[in-house]
């Protein structure tokens, strides 16, 4: 099992819960980014510089995987492989509502490139890091559980 992180846009406190979180279960925690991204120091963890991050993840991800990105398009094609697969805000992805969330990714792209939007009001504070502290958390013991089943039936 990997964690996968789409890391050129994913907070600093985000990479710093997926980090412990890696040192206190033992799995490998990928940050894949364009460019060199800081984390913090520890073993369990790998920084991998790609020019196409989201290739990169896609090309290697398994269904034991763990992956956390802001990009919706990536998300999508994570979802199609039965991967799991969540933001940095807590929100885990599913086949139930990747579909709004694309539309709804298009519909603001739409309304930002005709002037209508100027802005975002993207804050990330105590509520969205603790929404994601808890979906992650979730989310990795569920697919540790599930990895350790499978190998005790083998």
């Amino acid at each position: 099992m990997i964690i996968w992180v789409d890391a050129d846009s994913c907070p600093k406190r985000v990479r710093e819960i997926i980090c412990r979180a890696a040192e206190r279960t033992g799995v490998t925690a990928r940050f894949v980014a364009n460019r060199n991204i800081p984390l913090p120091k520890g073993c369990y963890r790998e920084s991998v510089i790609s020019d196409d991050a989201d290739a990169h993840i896609l090309a290697a991800v398994s269904q034991e995987d763990l992956v956390v990105t802001r990009d919706i398009p990536l998300a999508a094609k994570i979802v199609e492989r039965e991967v799991c697969v969540m933001n940095d805000r807590g929100t885990r992805y599913t086949h139930e509502n990747i579909g709004e969330r694309l539309s709804v990714r298009d519909y603001m792209k739409d309304l930002r490139e005709s002037g209508a939007v100027l802005s975002s009001n993207d804050q990330f504070g105590r509520p969205e890091r603790a929404a994601f502290a808890a979906t992650f958390d979730r989310e990795l013991t569920r697919l540790l559980a599930r990895s350790s089943a499978q190998g005790q039936q083998q």
